[in-house]
């Protein structure tokens, strides 16, 4: 499995003294070679952390953060120029040879990566890889047995079920979730004194993140180590860390104890950052705080503060030279903040998210004309009705046979009405996107009914299809991969326009039109997609989107790949374009906090049915099935405060294969409540279905309007 001696590789390491950091960073500087000059990655970044310790790096993508930490790992690559101390227990690592590197990385060191599936080898069982971390460490003392052995155990220990049979498995075979608890179980194999977690969570759902960052709190109290957590979301930073250390163009720009930096921030950019982020227990009420513009480029960075293009407190002062880290004023402890106007922050009479509406002019979207007209009496956009897509599973080479069916869709019914934001959640393989598929195809669907804007798809003919899709659009998750490379803006959102048969003089009016609507400036119009950032791409998108004027958008996770300060403007341009063109959105996504501040009304779908709908005020104050209590509860909440407070319902398992679905209520067998139940109540939930029926009312005495819940035994659980 290694071409490694094991025997050179293992090193009892050295003792911690008594009061020692674990790990000190001090003054580390990487570039790299560039075609326009080096590019610094990291610039003079300093941090310590304490035995048991979890520090937690946020900032933007390209601040700096996973540099940081490979050059800590020693992973970067031989063109990398690197400066500065790295001390691990009070041994220097920079300067230090790969093969003494190797005796510390895996042993002392531990990393946990953000792609489980690339951080594991193929070919090898996942047993035989975490055996592997075993044997190359442990020198002669450990047999292939005994590694095997403590395999299963450590397996066990990050929750994989029959972890006997599982460690058999080949990466391929875990779902995204399983892999990453495998590569934690790695990490932890040989008691580090040091993890560091790269975004561990960044792809996974939000069930699934809550599961791995549980495990990850499992492994600290084992192995007692240090953790360094980085990420993009501030939410779960405010659960897990202990201390913060607040990145922008490679280098820190605060710091302090996870409360300090989340109740007071002293940093515009650390202001901006906590006010772009969508909070499940805070409704539309709170406008998002978009951080404008672009980082710099690393490449030749002008005098002065780094954050100054973008930030609304810049001053002229603020040019003349880049500020140092300074413990800010007014703070306790060992807050700092590289800002020449903290004082003034300080001062400021309000905190949190309105301070950060205050200070970057942030505003609520107003309601729309449709928001004043009851629900009941606006028109149906879009109305779904027990539609049901199955996919045959077959065998055999050239006599193929059927031998099971992928019940993908089972059943879905919701309507969609004028001027209204449907969310459609769930977890990844509940359905979600083939319902959008098949809505979108406009074609008679295998079961049920679909109307788009009044016209049911079994009669459409191929003119009606084409005069449909005018009217309904889309905006995909990716939008680099929604895009032609090779066509430039004018091109890309002109395409519509020229499908549909409109004049050139209309288009060459129109285009720029569209990219005044969506915030891009019109001498942008003949660039190419690659030369915009991921939120200007999405903008795009959308702009291609409305240039037909539809009145319905189907936006298939448009956010999910930006960082939070991007997302926050795509998310105030949604509204903004609701409010003033009075669309309809279907808004699927996996995040309920975005569903919070953008949605009317929600749906949550689990393996193929909608196990709870109603509007979003409802479902949120009073969400009455186990599965939209356990998604609510994954949803981390940017303070420390209210997280110390949270009950988390963490679920078990895996999602149930679609092709082999429970009977009786398809969530039993992850459900909390049924083991609570007695058997006779069991006995139900096994063996029938229950209904979507009306929901009860969250006070005594009220009624409920608009909320449904498919459960025999629901009952309320405020979990935000």
């Amino acid at each position: 499995m290694t071409m490694i001696d094991s025997d050179v590789l293992a090193d009892p390491g050295l003792p911690p003294g008594p009061g020692d950091a674990l790990l000190e960073v001090s003054d580390l500087d990487v570039s790299f070679p560039g075609e326009d000059g080096r590019v610094s990655a990291v610039r003079g970044i300093s941090y310590r952390v304490a035995p048991g310790e979890v520090l937690g790096i946020v900032g933007e993508s390209g601040s700096g953060k996973s540099v940081s930490s490979l050059a800590v790992m020693g992973l970067l690559p031989p063109s990398a120029k690197i400066s500065g101390s790295i001390r691990l227990r009070g041994q220097e690592l920079l300067g230090l040879s790969d093969t003494e590197l190797s005796r510390i990385r895996g042993r002392k060191i531990a990393m946990v990566f953000q792609d489980p599936l690339s951080a594991l080898t193929p070919v090898y069982t996942v047993g035989d890889q975490i055996a592997e971390a075993l044997l190359v460490h442990g020198g002669r003392s450990m047999t292939a047995k005994a590694a095997a052995k403590r395999s299963v155990e450590l397996l066990d220990l990050v929750g994989i079920p029959n972890a006997a049979e599982r460690m058999k498995s080949f990466p391929h075979e875990f779902s995204g979730g399983m892999r990453q608890r495998a590569v934690i179980a790695m990490a932890i194999a040989n008691d580090p004194d040091l993890i560091i977690a790269d975004e561990p969570t960044t792809a996974l759902d939000v069930t699934v993140q809550a599961q791995v960052l549980e495990v990850l709190k499992t492994a600290q109290e084992v192995t007692g180590a240090g953790i360094v957590l980085i990420t993009h979301d501030l939410g779960v930073v405010a659960g897990t860390a202990d201390r913060v250390v607040v990145m922008y163009a490679g280098k820190a720009v605060e710091t302090g104890t996870v409360d300090e930096i989340f109740a007071a921030p002293r940093m515009p950019y650390t202001l901006g950052l906590l006010g772009s982020i969508p909070r499940l227990d805070v409704g539309r009420g709170q406008p998002l705080v978009p951080i404008e513009g672009q980082p710099p480029s690393l490449v030749s960075l002008p005098p002065g503060c780094p954050f100054g293009p973008r930030c609304p407190l810049h001053v002229d002062a603020c040019d003349q030279a880049e500020p140092e880290l300074l413990v800010a004023p007014g703070a306790t402890g060992d807050h700092r903040a590289a800002c020449i106007r903290t004082a003034e922050l300080a001062e400021a009479d309000a905190e949190g998210g309105e301070l950060a509406a205050e200070v970057f002019d942030a505003h609520v979207v107003e309601s729309s004309v449709a928001d004043a007209v009851p629900r009941a009496d606006r028109d149906v956009v879009l109305g779904v009705q027990e539609l049901v897509k199955h996919y045959p599973v077959r065998t055999g080479g050239i006599f193929r046979r059927t031998v099971g069916t992928v019940r993908a869709v089972d059943g879905v019914t919701f309507d969609v009405r004028a001027g209204e934001t449907l969310g459609l959640v769930g977890e990844s393989g509940c359905g979600k996107s083939t319902t959008i598929l098949e809505i979108l195809g406009l074609e008679p669907p295998m079961g049920g009914t679909v109307q788009v804007l009044g016209s049911d798809t079994r009669a459409l003919s191929k003119a009606d299809r084409k005069r449909i899709r005018r009217d309904m659009q889309i905006v995909f998750q990716d939008p680099m991969a929604s895009l032609d490379p090779r066509l430039p803006v004018r091109d890309l959102i002109a395409e519509p326009l020229e499908v549909q048969g409109f004049s050139k003089q209309h288009i060459a009016g129109r285009v720029p039109e569209l990219m005044r609507l969506v915030g891009l400036r019109s001498e942008q119009i003949n660039r190419y997609p690659g030369e915009f950032s991921g939120g200007q791409r999405q903008r795009i998108c959308i702009a291609r989107a409305l240039a037909l004027e539809p009145k319905v958008l189907v936006l298939d996770e448009p956010v999910s790949a930006l960082d939070v300060s991007i997302q926050a403007g795509v998310l105030n341009l949604l509204d903004e374009l609701k409010a003033r063109l009075g669309l309809a959105y279907l808004f699927v996504a996996h995040d309920l906090s975005v569903v919070r501040h953008i949605a009317d009304r929600v749906a949550v779908m689990y393996l193929g049915k909608i196990v709870e709908i109603g509007a979003v005020d409802e479902v949120f104050a009073a969400p009455q099935h186990p599965y939209t209590q356990a998604l609510l509860s994954a949803i981390p909440v940017p303070d420390p405060e209210v997280e110390r407070r949270r009950e988390r319902i963490l679920l078990q398992g895996d999602m149930p294969s679609p092709a082999n679905p429970p009977s009786g209520c398809r969530f039993r067998t992850r459900c909390p409540l049924f083991l609570t139940l007695e058997a006779d109540r069991q006995a139900r939930c096994i063996g029938e279905e229950p209904p979507r029926a009306a929901a009860r009312p969250a006070q005594p005495g009220t009624s409920v309007v608009d909320h449904e819940a498919a459960c025999h035994w629901s009952e309320i659980k405020t979990v935000v």
